[in-house]
């Protein structure tokens, strides 16, 4: 009875039951209430609707954090970007495949390939893996492109470059280059842009605001070859999300102009 009552005072609004209860159990909603947030409650709904999520998959989700690490990357998105709302997460959790603290990048890159299905259920709805160690000739010099993927829903190629240590400003260029390559010889009519996601093992926040990187399409996301302890990995989860919206607010502060507040 309670648990029902608690269903009645936080979904209000009669259409939004409807919808969700053609495709959501009582047991997705018993695993919702708990939620503190009302935006993470439709999200995570979504996620259900959109990908047939059973109860313990939806579970796994909360569990991992899926809603606060997307809103970590959409805090970085402003609205001029190419990049939409709610593509990335920071960080992604890679746990499944297996590797070792001093892994190399090649070895994140076999890994990635070997558990490819698990990799893009952690990546996301609707990517698809085109090509690995994708080759560009520019000016007659050959360029690697650590992993390409197609998102069918956004219709637009992503880059991904992965790089093991600290993000530095020098990987920007490298992306804008391969960006500026896919979208010349690669994109196909009627597709969008592409976008690039570089994935590092330490994202240095502060350089990324500075480089306004997701202006140029690229974001930078951290990702994690172990979880810590639950309570560890909520409280670090936690402090980057409250760490990013303050460096925003601080920002949005200095430049009253700029307008790149999220939405939130």
């Amino acid at each position: 009875m309670r648990r029902m009552l608690q269903f009645a005072e936080q979904f209000v609004e009669e259409e939004i039951v409807v919808t969700l209860s053609r495709q959501l159990s009582w047991s997705h909603f018993l695993a919702l209430i708990p939620l503190k947030s009302g935006e993470a409650k439709m999200f995570y709904a979504q996620e259900c609707m959109n990908g047939t999520l059973g109860v313990r998959e939806l579970r796994k989700l909360i569990a991992r954090k899926a809603f606060e690490r997307k809103e970590i990357a959409d805090v970085q998105i402003n609205v001029a970007s190419p990049i939409p709302i709610g593509t990335f997460k920071d960080p992604y959790l890679f746990d499944m495949l297996g590797l070792k603290d001093e892994h190399l990048e090649a070895d994140l890159e076999t890994a990635i390939l070997c558990e490819l299905e698990s990799f893009i259920l952690e990546f996301g709805k609707g990517f698809a893996f085109v090509e690995r160690q994708k080759r560009m000739i520019v000016d007659g010099d050959d360029y690697h492109l650590d992993l390409l993927f197609y998102n069918r829903y956004l219709k637009r190629l992503i880059a991904v470059e992965l790089k093991h240590g600290k993000f530095k400003a020098e990987y920007n260029g490298q992306m804008k280059l391969y960006l500026g390559w896919l979208d010349k010889y690669e994109r196909q009519e009627g597709e969008n842009t592409p976008i690039g996601l570089i994935l590092c093992t330490e994202s240095s926040r502060e350089q990324i605001e500075l480089l306004k990187l997701d202006r140029d399409g690229i974001l930078v996301a951290e990702y994690w070859t172990a979880l810590p302890p639950k309570k560890e990995f909520e409280q670090k989860i936690h402090r980057i999300l409250v760490e990013t919206r303050e460096r925003l607010a601080r920002r949005n502060l200095l430049l009253p102009g700029d307008d790149t507040s999220p939405d939130k």
